[in-house]
């Protein structure tokens, strides 16, 4: 009889534990799910309201109608875009990042472009393909920042991959400065395949490796080019190592024998910039 009720207390158990866990999946799911449809930040709103993308509404805090904050109202208004106050105590609720800065928008789930689309930009303003490639960035403001980055630059389109990686969702956005608005990015099931898919349209893929023996500075980087920058902790992948066809490192001089994935991207983005004036 002990036996018995042994197994029925394991069975109950069991039962609570797949419930939990399915619980805790649909929470991350709805969290996700949440966190891809809004942009949050004067600047980011801004920067959204300059593009042609769909706005369902703009929420504000009420009694901010200050500074940007009228600038933004009066942009919403003459693109039809649907303005709500609410309490700060509300609009606490629904951030998703701490500094909102009194201006929320609700939008549609990002569009993920294909990689054609972003050989098709680099034709259309006439100019040799140039794109970054994250091979699992995991930090989302490191995201952020490199798509910044990346947009000043003038690169052509950015590429990410759908699993063990950030995806653009309103954090990236405001660590971007709303430069996802105006940036191509493509979200791949495999980074080895958009590599190859690449080098069909003619660039040559540079990895970034410390181990490399070639600092940044004397490899020639003009012409098509695609440039891997690899996850904050691992680097790049040995299989995407494999599909590079050469690689670059950027000097080391002091104790720290690392950089931030963001800042070891602007670094080589902009000497492609230096080499291509």
């Amino acid at each position: 009889m002990k036996e018995k009720s042994n197994k029925s207390k394991k069975i109950n158990n069991q039962k609570r534990l797949n419930n939990q866990t399915e619980l805790n999946s649909n929470k991350q799911s709805k969290k996700q799910e949440e966190f891809n449809d809004q942009v949050e930040g004067r600047n980011s709103v801004l920067e959204l309201l300059e593009t042609e993308k769909d706005i369902n509404k703009i929420y504000v805090t009420r009694g901010e109608k200050h500074g940007s904050i009228n600038k933004i109202i009066m942009k919403a208004r003459e693109k039809g875009v649907v303005i709500v106050e609410k309490d700060k105590k509300e609009m606490q609720q629904l951030a998703q990042t701490e500094n909102y800065q009194g201006v929320i928008a609700i939008v549609p789930p990002f569009d993920y472009c294909d990689i054609e689309d972003i050989i098709e930009e680099a034709k259309k303003r006439e100019e040799d393909p140039f794109v970054i490639i994250l091979d699992g960035i995991e930090d989302p403001h490191n995201l952020g920042s490199i798509i910044r980055t990346a947009e000043t630059a003038g690169v052509h389109g950015v590429i990410i991959p759908k699993r063990r990686a950030a995806s653009v969702n309103s954090t990236v956005n405001k660590a971007s400065a709303g430069a996802v608005e105006h940036m191509k990015i493509a979200r791949v099931n495999n980074i080895t395949d958009a590599i190859n898919k690449l080098k069909e349209e003619g660039l040559w893929i540079c990895g970034t490796d410390i181990e490399a023996k070639q600092y940044y500075y004397n490899q020639d980087l003009k012409g098509p080019l695609g440039i891997v920058i690899g996850n904050e902790g691992q680097g790049m992948s040995e299989k995407v190592k494999k599909n590079c066809d050469f690689f670059v490192k950027i000097p080391m001089k002091g104790k720290i024998s690392s950089l931030n994935a963001a800042v070891s991207a602007g670094i080589i983005i902009y000497e492609v910039v230096e080499q291509r004036k």
